[in-house]
Parts: structure tokens; C-alpha cells; sequence
């Protein structure tokens, strides 16, 4: 058992020797042996791996059926002292009648029985010669001196960790029509495991694959998918493993075929109980009809053995980072697309800087316009320069604006801005907050009016970073009449403009974008030093790919800040201190809360990925709620991280494990 929420788990296929059950629990038993050493609280193997799947006519064998449940004895004596709940499957004798099931196994006890529902006895398969169908409803059968609960509809509920309550099917039961696990995670399993005997056929592994994550999707669970391998008969079949750990359509991990050993990995039920709480199509049944049986996990906080991804919001193949980047263009544009013909407008406005972001906004509007057969000469493309403006950023924005086609106007503002400060009192000299939001406002007010000159649309350049933190100035920069980057993080930012610069076909165009993208992100609103940008966004606000990292987990999964900062600390480990994520961490929840007030009047914009902060859609949240709660857990940490080893350290963790 992991801190905040994560359980490590595993799949296991174990060598079998056909009927040998002795051998099959041997090898079981040593693969019980690795997981303790990987210390995982949840390990699954295969279908009827006691006595190996392909035993044929040897099932209705007495030897065999009465060797098997001396070998259960055997793996349950092996398993005393040991918290790992396990399932394995074997064959089950009850009421005459032959039953192909899964033992949940636990400190040396067997806690319940799951039969197989489905019995497949079409083309390959045979079972039905054999095993008859499980059913729903628990009876208890004698094991030893107890009785021990046994039908589908059994779910192993873990006592101190929070949401974690396992299921389990079998096999074929995954394949059909209505499958049990459906009904296990609607009456509450986030955890499902399935014991299985999948043959080898071609293009069959894709297919499973797909099955896995899909179930695990459509769940919003992690599914844990042990199959059979090395060893059962060849005669008619092979046997190929592919043992998967899937989480919420995610494939965290998957195992060669045609290999047999153990497969780990770190499963997030805090994950997948956001996810539920989040859909409120994802419909419950409540504990009807199903019997609960208590299990409790030793508390053990692991390093986490999961890869942390450090830009959640940017895949890392280039081809897939290129794919997401030509649909995010594309959903652009479309918005645009239809505000523009709704409108009936002919022409839009975009204020350049040289920067990211407004070349962004001036690429999508350039394919917006073709996408309607609008010239792009119909694009005003506005530089404003003023104090903070250099040569450079002034240079490729005006060239950029020439090689896109729109058409290129300049108004400094130099002078309207003295005025303004003239009129207000303000001292030209006094570079605060007034002198740099004056800029931001008269910008905008030009901006407007040029719009209404050609009866044209603002189109806003604010990405989702700068809205989350509220580095936009209200009325300034904040506002336009159709925000086309509104829900695009400043991590793919870059990645947009640098996908349209290789694509784009133009190598004068490309250069100056490349030049964009090299230059520093700034609001430029301070005079330059030696010609050079003075005022550096992330020297203020803080490294923008630590803000989207914060801010992915606190929009879409609505994590604590204690897991924020530990998943950071694995994600940034070499690049950024505790001292450093810590932080700007604070940073962030500080300016999330409060200036909401900014987010809560937003325009419209199209919502490009899983997460967004329009007030209308994602982020309703009210300007005035209050961040004390994640800020009192911040200083928490902050004490805890400072105070000297030993001195009374306090644990962050609570009397229940919460998931």
C-alpha cells in the first residue's frame, strides 16, 4: 500500500506442467515470493493455473480434483503472515457438479470462491464439457473447518485503504455481451481482476488489448489481467501470457508474450474516484445483492514505481505530439469557423506582439479564414509598440504578420499612454502595476475600435496558464470578442506554433516562428534593458511547465495539494528542488483563488482538451471561494519538509488511508 491513493499490484504467469499440480503450486509460490519482495498488495494469476488450463478430460478425474485442493491447503499455508490478497484460479467440486473459479487468498485464509459465469464451448474451446456455469448470488461451501462464501457476486472490500474494493471474473466473462465486472464496479469495485486462459491466435493480442482498456474505461477502474503461458499443452493451442495492467483506459503496463514471470505496477484509486465523482453518468447500484468480505492491508509507504509524467498535457512521440497538435488547430479553427459565419463578420483584428501566444491566435485565424474562402488580407494584424517593446519581437511580428498574408498595421502607443498617465496623475517614471496594465488596457481600447472600423472580430490571444494564475490584465489583455487559446495550455503552446512551423512549407515563415519560439515569454510593459526583453514572465510567476503540471491535476483530477507536490517531486526529480515545486506551488493555489473574478467573465473560446477554465463550462467556481483549506495544507508541508529529521516530524497522512 502506497501514500496518497496508490496500490501496487501485479499479474503473474507462472511456468505449468499440464496436471502436475504440486509443480504449478511451486511455481505459484514462488512467484508469491517476488511479489512480497516488490511488495504488492494485490497479485492475480492466471486461469486454473493450479492444475493447468489444458487438462482436459483429467478434470473429471478425482485424483486431480482432490490434488488441487491439497495444493490450495499447501498455498495457503504458504501465504500466513502475508497481507497480498491473491487469486487464483483452480477447479471447484460442488454439489457433484464441476465449477472453474478463482480463490481470493489472504494470511493464509481463503476468503471466498469466484466461479466462472460464462463457459465457453464454441471453436477452440471446449469447457463445457467439463464445467458447468457459475452463478450471482453467494452460498457458502465447506472449506476445512469453515465456510466459505462462493458466487460472483462477491467483492473483497479493503478496511483501511478508502475505495478500494475488489472484483473478479474470469476469462470469458470479459468477452460477452454483459459482463460481470459490470455490475462489480457498480456496486462499488474500482479494482478489477481477471484470471485467465486466452490462446494465441493471430491479431488476437491487439484485440485483448483492446478489450482490457476498454473495460477499464468504460469502469473507470483498473483492471489487472493475468493469462495463461509457458507449459500448457500444445497440442491444439498455444499460450502466449500477455498479462495487462490497465487504469481508466490507460495501459500502465503490459508483459511480452510467450514469456512467463511477474508484472507490476501502481494503480491510482484516487484517480479513478475523481473520475466517478466527476460523471455523473457513471450510475451506481449501491451493496444490493452482493455479499462484502473484509480484508485489511498493511500500511507500507513505498516509493512510487509509476512514471510521472512531467507534461501531462503534451504527448511525447513526435508522431502522436503531431496528431494532437493538428486536432487542436483543427478544433480551433472550427470554433472561429462558425463564430465568423454566425456573425456574418468578414474581418477579424489580432494584436501582435512577437509572442507565443498571439501567434498562435493569428495562425488559427489565418486557417479559420481559408476554411471559410475568406482572403486573409481581411486579417488586421495590429503591432502597438510601446515602452517595453523590443526590435526583436517588433521585427518578427510584423514580418510574421507579411508571410501569413494578413494584413499589417502599426499605431504606437507611446504617446496616448503619456497622455492617459497625464490625465490620471500618474508618474511616467513609477514602473508599478498602473504602468504596466495602462499598456495592457490602451492596447485592447485600439484593438476594439479597429474592430469596429471594419466591422470585424477581436480575436484573443490568453492562454489557459496565464488564465489560471490571472496574469492577464481585466480589461486588457483579458478580454476580446472570441478567445481562440483560452483552453490551450502554454506547454502546447509552443508545440502548436512549432508543429504549423514545420508544417507550413514556407521557410522564411518557419524561421521567424522558430525565432518565437526562442524568444523569452514576456509581456514586455518594462523598458528594455540594452535593447534586450527586461521582464520575464516565469522569473515572476513562476516556470510555466510546473503551473500546467499543477494545474492538469487540479482541474481534471481535483487531487490534493500534498499528492500535487509528491507526483511533482517525481516528475521534476533533477530539474526542480522540493524548496522550488513547493513554492510555486503555493503560488499557484494562491493566485487560482483569487483571481477567479477574472476567469468568472471570460469570452467565449472552444474547449480544446480534457481540461478548461471557462465559467461556463469546467470551472464553475464562485470569485470569492475561499483557499484556505489547500493553502493550511501547503504550510503543512512546508514545516514538515523544514523541520530537521527526527525532530518530530509530523506524518501527512491520516488515521485512514484516502484514496
Amino acid at each position: 500500500m502506497i501514500r496518497d491513493g496508490f496500490i501496487r499490484v501485479a499479474a503473474s504467469t507462472p511456468e505449468v506442467r499440464v496436471a502436475d499440480v504440486e509443480f504449478n503450486r511451486e511455481q505459484i509460490c514462488a512467484q508469491i515470493a517476488e511479489a512480497k519482495k516488490q511488495e504488492v498488495s494485490i497479485l492475480v494469476f492466471p486461469e486454473l493455473a493450479l492444475t493447468g488450463y489444458t487438462c482436459g478430460e483429467l478434470f473429471i478425474q478425482k485424483p486431480l480434483l482432490t490434488k488441487a485442493k491439497e495444493e490450495l491447503k499447501a498455498l495457503l499455508a504458504y501465504t500466513k503472515g502475508s497481507d497480498m490478497l491473491i487469486f487464483v484460479g483452480l477447479p471447484w467440486e460442488y454439489n457433484n457438479k464441476l465449477y472453474n473459479t478463482a480463490a481470493a487468498i489472504q494470511d493464509g485464509k481463503l476468503l471466498g470462491l469466484i466461479p466462472k459465469r460464462w463457459i465457453p464451448n464454441y471453436s477452440e474451446f471446449y469447457e463445457g464439457r467439463y464445467f458447468n456455469p457459475g452463478w450471482d448470488a453467494p452460498v457458502f461451501v465447506s472449506w476445512e473447518e469453515d465456510a466459505v462464501p462462493m458466487g460472483s457476486r462477491i467483492l473483497f472490500s479493503c478496511t483501511n485503504v478508502e475505495n478500494l474494493v475488489v472484483g473478479a471474473e474470469i476469462c470469458e466473462d470479459l468477452w460477452v455481451l454483459n459482463p460481470p465486472s459490470i455490475e462489480h464496479a457498480s456496486a462499488g469495485a474500482t479494482v478489477i481482476v481477471n484470471c485467465s486462459a486466452s490462446d494465441e491466435i493471430t491479431g488476437k493480442g491487439e484485440y485483448r488489448r483492446n478489450l482490457v482498456s476498454g473495460q477499464s474505461a468504460r469502469l473507470l477502474c483498473a483492471y489487472l489481467y493475468a493469462n495463461a503461458g509457458d507449459g500448457e499443452s500444445s497440442q491444439d493451442l498455444v499460450f502466449g501470457g500477455q498479462n495487462m495492467i490497465a487504469e481508466n483506459g490507460t495501459v500502465l503496463a503490459e508483459s511480452a508474450r510467450f514469456e512467463t514471470g511477474l508484472l507490476c505496477a501502481d494503480v491510482d484509486l484516487e484517480r479513478l474516484e475523481c473520475e466517478r465523482r466527476r460523471m455523473t453518468t457513471y450510475q451506481t447500484q449501491g451493496r444490493g445483492g452482493y455479499l462484502f468480505v473484509d480484508f485489511t492491508l498493511e500500511r507500507r509507504f513505498s516509493p512510487l514505481r509509476r512514471t510521472v509524467d512531467p507534461s501531462p498535457f503534451v504527448p511525447h512521440d513526435e508522431e502522436g505530439r503531431s496528431r494532437r497538435c493538428e486536432e487542436i488547430l483543427s478544433i480551433q479553427t472550427a470554433g472561429l469557423r462558425k463564430r465568423l459565419k454566425h456573425t456574418g463578420c468578414r474581418h477579424a483584428v489580432v494584436g501582435i506582439s512577437g509572442g507565443l501566444d498571439s501567434t498562435l491566435a493569428l495562425i488559427v485565424t489565418v486557417r479559420a479564414f481559408d476554411s471559410v474562402g475568406l482572403p486573409r488580407e481581411n486579417i488586421t494584424a495590429v503591432t502597438m509598440p510601446c515602452f517595453g517593446t523590443t526590435d526583436r519581437t517588433y521585427q518578427n511580428a510584423c514580418l510574421m504578420a507579411k508571410k501569413l498574408g494578413a494584413t499589417l498595421r502599426e499605431v504606437d502607443i507611446r504617446e496616448a499612454v503619456t497622455v492617459h498617465f497625464r490625465d490620471i496623475g500618474q508618474d511616467i517614471a513609477v514602473h508599478d502595476v498602473t504602468y504596466e496594465n495602462a499598456q495592457a488596457r490602451e492596447r485592447t481600447q485600439v484593438l476594439m475600435d479597429i474592430a469596429n472600423q471594419s466591422g470585424g472580430l477581436v480575436i484573443g490571444t490568453g492562454d489557459m496558464s496565464e488564465l489560471a494564475l490571472g496574469w492577464a490584465t481585466y480589461n486588457g489583455d483579458h478580454m476580446s470578442m472570441y478567445g481562440v487559446n483560452a483552453s490551450v495550455p502554454k506547454t502546447l503552446v509552443r508545440h502548436l506554433v512549432r508543429y504549423y512551423a514545420d508544417t507550413c512549407g514556407e521557410k522564411e515563415l518557419s524561421a521567424v516562428l522558430l525565432d518565437v519560439l526562442d524568444t523569452p515569454v514576456s509581456p514586455e510593459l518594462l523598458p528594455p534593458e540594452d535593447g534586450a526583453i527586461a521582464q520575464k514572465t516565469e522569473d515572476l510567476v513562476g516556470p510555466y511547465e510546473l503551473h500546467d503540471f499543477f494545474l492538469y491535476y487540479v482541474l481534471r483530477f481535483g487531487y490534493h495539494p500534498g499528492k500535487i507536490y509528491r507526483l511533482a517531486l517525481q516528475a521534476f526529480d533533477g530539474a526542480y528542488g522540493k524548496e522550488t515545486i513547493l513554492k510555486w506551488l503555493t503560488v499557484f493555489y494562491r493566485r487560482f483563488f483569487s483571481q477567479q473574478f477574472k476567469r468568472s467573465c471570460l469570452p467565449d473560446g472552444p474547449k480544446v482538451g480534457s481540461a478548461a477554465v471557462s465559467p461556463r463550462g469546467d470551472l464553475r467556481m464562485p470569485s470569492d471561494a475561499c483557499g484556505r483549506l489547500w493553502l493550511e495544507e501547503l504550510k503543512a508541508l512546508e514545516e514538515e519538509e523544514t523541520a530537521p529529521c527526527g525532530a518530530g516530524r509530523k506524518s501527512a497522512d491520516p488515521g485512514k488511508e484516502q484514496a
